[in-house]
């Protein structure tokens, strides 16, 4: 017969293994919920694309808008640019040739002034002085010279009758040359005086400008002094003088030779603007050893004296002039390492790459080969066009409203 503490030992054992089994049972549950909710939530996203891209697919692609210009023939410039510095003609450092002092300064800082203008005046009253003794001493000595000569046609007339011996006659011959010599000395002391008067009243030897003045009222100037009284730089005509290799020389030399006349435009520092148009006057007489280039020099009307002395300026000279060239907007052009190439617009609207050869460039147009006249490139929008892509044209400046079917 059982024990009846046993069973009753077995059934406390039992209840406490049930709670136990409950517990290990309960993640197992948890690990379902959980992928059941994975799978709907990867379904949902999944739906959630399939719709979106079908939404994205069904709306049309956009076209690039871009700013074109047509390809069209003209005439373009072959040019060889360089730095130049601009040169008076004549550049004159005024000194004074007397001695004395300043009685006026007659002229303003930056005055325009003209052949013959007072500048200086240095007091003249020694000068006149120097002047008065040497008409008196011409006046004495001319004296001299007519009573030796009146001596001298009496001492003639007595030979003639032998009343004299011929040596008292060859005596007063030399004496009238000796007369006349002194005349001539104090004919030259008198036009010294006359000069050296002029001296005193300094005049503009040129036509040009003044500068900063460098002496004042009531100093005392040296004779043939290198201090200079006032600097004068003739602006009109005004030259500029330029280096360029010496390979260009052949070029240039033909078409001296051959007298035409060379263009030579001098820009400002960006090469932007023009300054001046003038033309080449002349090459120099030798190739700079050391740098392997040639001196040119330009000469300007510079009327409205844009040009200044000594100023640095992009010279901009015209070898020669290509005639029927294929004319694009240099910003057309794009490269890769294949070569340069440019996007043509069709007549439906889309952009096609086209290879092209680069010829010569003159500021914003650049010469072409391998595109046709009425051609439509792009000038603008290179970051996004693609071959095949479609685009559209908008205005703006720089554009020229092109007709993609080819007309101008």
């Amino acid at each position: 017969m059982a024990d009846p503490s046993d069973k009753a030992d077995r059934e406390k054992d039992q209840a406490s293994i049930e709670p136990e089994t409950s517990r290990r049972r309960i993640p197992a549950a948890w690990v379902w919920i959980a992928c059941a909710f994975v799978i709907l939530a990867t379904w949902f996203l999944f739906a959630h694309r399939t719709t979106k891209s079908t939404v994205r697919a069904s709306v049309p692609q956009r076209s690039v808008p871009v700013l074109a210009a047509t390809a069209h023939k003209g005439d373009i410039g072959v040019y060889i640019d360089a730095i130049g510095t601009v040169t008076p003609v004549y550049t004159v450092s005024v000194t004074s040739r007397v001695q004395g002092q300043i009685m006026s300064v007659n002229y303003r800082e930056g005055q325009m002034v003209h052949k013959g203008d007072s500048l200086v005046e240095i007091d003249p009253r020694p000068y006149e002085a120097a002047l008065t003794q040497a008409q008196g001493q011409l006046a004495h000595d001319q004296a001299l010279l007519n009573e030796a000569r009146i001596d001298l046609d009496r001492y003639k007339a007595a030979l003639d009758r032998n009343a004299i011996a011929k040596q008292q006659y060859d005596d007063q011959v030399q004496i009238v040359a000796q007369d006349e010599g002194t005349v001539k000395n104090d004919e030259g002391t008198l036009e010294n005086a006359k000069v050296n008067l002029v001296y005193c009243h300094i005049t503009s030897p040129i036509d040009g400008r003044v500068g900063l003045r460098l002496v004042d009222p009531g100093n005392i100037v040296q004779a043939n002094s290198t201090t200079a009284l006032v600097v004068i730089t003739q602006l009109q005509p005004i030259t500029v003088i330029f280096s360029v290799a010496e390979d260009y020389l052949p070029q240039i030399q033909q078409q001296l030779f051959a007298g035409h006349h060379m263009t030579v435009d001098a820009l400002d520092r960006e090469q932007k603007k023009k300054i001046a148009t003038g033309f080449l006057l002349t090459v120099d007489n030798q190739v700079d050893t050391t740098t392997g280039t040639v001196k040119l020099k330009a000469q300007f009307p510079n009327t409205d004296n844009a040009l200044f002395p000594s100023q640095f300026v992009n010279s901009h000279l015209l070898v020669e002039t290509q005639h029927g060239a294929t004319l694009i907007p240099s910003a057309a052009i794009q490269r890769n390492a294949q070569g340069a190439y440019v996007y043509v617009l069709t007549p439906e609207q889309t952009a096609a790459i086209r290879t092209v050869t680069v010829g010569t460039t003159d500021g914003d147009t650049t010469a072409v080969q391998g595109i046709g006249p009425g051609e439509v490139v792009a000038v603008n929008g290179f970051d996004k066009l693609q071959d095949g892509i479609k685009v559209s044209v908008r205005k703006g400046q720089g554009a020229t409203s092109p007709n993609p079917q080819g007309g101008q």
